[in-house]
């Protein structure tokens, strides 16, 4: 019980974190991360939409951290060809490792400022 509280904590710290330094120009970039594939998706909270959207079921090459990689530089492509440059990183409470780390670096890669 003790995890599940954990993890709940630090998600609602992130939260509080992305709102702080959420612009309404700036859309969030958020991720949530099953067990077999990673999601990513851009939001726009203004308006409520999302702009735009890539999983890992299309990107399943290689491990997990290379779909994930995948993932992060499809959504780069994605974000830039609706005119979008800069989000906030919204990482959903999971931890800055692995699978996230590897899409956030990729999209930055992508041309995403974050």
């Amino acid at each position: 019980m003790s995890s599940n509280l954990t993890g709940l904590r630090r998600k609602l710290r992130n939260r509080r974190k992305v709102r702080a330094a959420a612009a309404p120009e700036r859309p969030r970039l958020s991720i949530y991360r099953s067990s077999k594939y990673i999601y990513a998706q851009l939001i726009d909270d203004v308006t409520g939409t999302t702009i735009a959207q890539v999983n890992g079921k299309v990107a399943a090459t290689g491990n997990k951290t290379e779909a994930a990689a995948a993932v992060g530089k499809a959504l780069a492509a994605a974000a830039i060809e609706k005119g979008v440059k800069q989000v906030v990183f919204d990482r959903g409470g999971y931890r800055y490792h692995g699978r996230v780390k590897a899409l956030a670096d990729a999209a930055r890669e992508g041309g995403l400022d974050f």
